[in-house]
């Protein structure tokens, strides 16, 4: 095998290697997305199952607290995602930008803040 022919497949290799470290960097996003919603869920829930518990304010401080960590899991989540796929270039595969993830982050913040303010408003 000629010295070029090494170097071309090294080189086809380690593009490939980098468009499957970008997926799985996709992926984790995806998962702590999830695990983020899990959260919001589990403070809604609480909210719902023990709304009479006394005083008034409890149930509703220990969802706000879900929601709080769902935020932080979601920012944290799009630092770290974006941070390392911009330091990666796509080769033969379309990737989520990091526009549209921050986007997306943006979104869900919004989301969860509007759903803490309303547990709150709730008489």
């Amino acid at each position: 095998m000629a010295e070029e022919d090494r170097n071309e497949l090294a080189e086809t290799r380690t593009s490939l290697a980098e468009d499957r470290t970008i997926l799985a960097h996709e992926r984790s996003f995806a998962g702590w997305v999830r695990t983020g919603m899990a959260s919001v869920g589990i403070g809604l829930g609480f909210n719902a199952l023990f709304k009479a518990l006394q005083p008034v304010w409890v149930p509703k401080a220990i969802a706000t607290a879900f929601l709080l960590i769902a935020i932080f899991i979601f920012v944290s989540a799009e630092r770290r995602a974006c941070s390392i796929i911009s330091r990666l270039e796509a080769h033969q595969i379309r990737t989520l930008r990091p526009m549209k993830m921050r986007l997306m982050t943006g979104a869900l913040v919004a989301a969860t803040l509007a759903l803490g303010a309303a547990i709150w408003m709730l008489a």
